[in-house]
């Protein structure tokens, strides 16, 4: 134990360093909210796959995977999907240049939409920043048990993750990433195969456990696979924090090249760690893990190399210090995004337009503490990572990634359209809990994603094709 301990030390101790090391290069609100336009390809690659790649792949996609097998990669794929389209849309971004993405959206429709393109955004990023703490706190009280709580763990979490995203904004985070993705991809590599030979071989694992572990479809509907897949697909398409990065980039150059690496990463990394979660399924079939799934990976590094020589058992601690890290960074990412919404879009927007560098920065922080601790208190009242993880996809799935890319690819679309378009995919997937049960039982059996994103295209279409054409703004400057 330990060595664990040691292990989570020094990663903590690492990321403080790097966050105080890039303080001092903060000085303006650019540095602050995008690092100064000078992120280049090789951080950014690592950036972008250390913010997506955190408790819905680690915690969510790994419960699914233990308990379904190979079938949980229909929420990956959605994200391999999405990947594809913004290899297109990188450059058109960097080229934009600006901090947000209802930066985006005012420019391209008009000023509701981008208070609406706030909410949605706050909705979205503190649920995802929420079971980050989950995550996290279930590794602590794993590592210490008799002294940490999971709900403890959660609160300690909370703190780590707020100090380290306000010290020096995105470019204490994308650096952070940089650590923490290299850490992550080479453990969990090295990882898989050193637990596979525990368990006996390949072949012995798929003895272990039922055919269907390793099928694409298992006992889901064509209808149920899509679920998982399309609010990760749109999701990723209109991610306000992949976004910001490429704002980040040197160059449009830098944001492309960047995209090839993070398909690659995301593919190789997302794969290895739903076989490592089927691979425990084989090797912790019954036990407390069996209750509480979820903990699949981190349960692995502190059980599954137990019994090995020393440098195992390093590696075993390395793995669970890598998943311990990635849910710090994804944290960090997912509240910084919404705190810059707070600052630019509506501080320097509407309450202070003549703001200085020093008072952006000291209201930039103050927001971190603000949602941190929103962030927190929904962590307290969530039970299913996995649900939370659905239900914030769609929110933004629904509301905001289908102006995003009409922004960038359909002149045609209007203020008014793009409007109505946030305002009902927000709406319907906030309150299908409540409607769905008063819905014919085909409807309302289904997660919110069918029902909020058709809602949301119908008006988008709808309210585009009924306006006048002059009703389009500025589409030439950003498409």
């Amino acid at each position: 134990m330990n060595l664990y301990t040691a292990v989570i030390a020094a990663i903590v101790l690492t990321l403080l360093a790097v966050s105080l090391a890039r303080l001092g290069k903060v000085k303006t609100k650019a540095d602050y909210l995008v690092a100064g336009r000078s992120l280049p390809a090789f951080v950014l690659i690592f950036t972008l796959l250390s913010s997506w790649i955190g408790s819905g792949s680690l915690l969510g996609g790994a419960e699914n995977a233990y308990k379904h097998g190979f079938v949980a990669l229909w929420q990956a794929g959605g994200g391999w999907a999405g990947l594809v389209l913004i290899y297109f849309i990188a450059p058109r971004a960097r080229k934009f240049a600006q901090y947000t993405i209802p930066d985006l959206l005012e420019a391209r429709y008009n000023q509701t939409a981008r208070v609406l393109g706030v909410i949605a955004i706050l909705l979205t990023y503190t649920a995802i920043t929420s079971y980050q703490f989950i995550g996290g706190g279930d590794i602590l009280h794993l590592i210490f048990p008799d002294m940490i709580t999971p709900i403890l763990g959660r609160y300690i979490i909370a703190c780590f993750v707020i100090v380290f995203t306000a010290i020096a904004g995105m470019s204490s985070v994308a650096y952070m990433d940089l650590f923490i993705g290299l850490l992550a991809t080479t453990t969990m590599c090295l990882a898989l195969p050193a637990l596979i030979h525990k368990a006996g071989g390949w072949q012995a694992v798929h003895a272990a456990l039922p055919a269907s572990h390793f099928t694409t479809f298992d006992d889901l509907s064509v209808i149920q696979c899509l679920e998982l897949f399309l609010p990760t697909c749109l999701l990723l398409m209109g991610n306000q924090s992949m976004y910001q990065k490429f704002f980040s980039a040197k160059s449009e150059k830098d944001a492309r090249t960047a995209v090839v690496g993070w398909i690659i990463g995301t593919i190789v990394l997302e794969t290895v760690i739903v076989a490592i979660a089927v691979t425990g399924s084989a090797l912790f079939p019954t036990g407390e893990v069996s209750k509480a799934p979820r903990e699949i990976l981190a349960y692995c590094g502190l059980h599954g190399f137990s019994e090995m020589s020393g440098p195992f058992r390093l590696l075993g601690a390395l793995l669970m210090g890598a998943i311990f890290a990635k849910i710090i960074s994804t944290a960090n990412n997912w509240l910084f995004s919404p705190a810059t919404n707070l600052v630019n879009d509506i501080y320097v927007r509407y309450i202070n337009p003549q703001a200085s560098n020093k008072k952006i920065l000291i209201v930039g922080r103050l927001m971190v503490v603000l949602l941190g601790l929103w962030a927190l208190f929904q962590s307290l009242g969530t039970e299913s990572v996995l649900k939370k993880a659905l239900y914030a996809y769609t929110i933004y799935s629904a509301a905001l990634t289908p102006v995003i890319l009409a922004a960038f690819f359909w002149r045609r679309a209007t203020a008014a359209a793009a409007v109505a378009s946030i305002a009902v995919g927000t709406v319907v997937t906030v309150a299908w809990d409540w409607v769905a049960p008063h819905m014919p039982t085909v409807i309302g059996q289904r997660d919110a994603i069918f029902p909020a994103l058709v809602a949301s295209l119908i008006c988008l279409v709808a309210v585009s094709l009924a306006s006048g054409p002059g009703e389009s703004r500025q589409a030439e400057e950003i498409a």
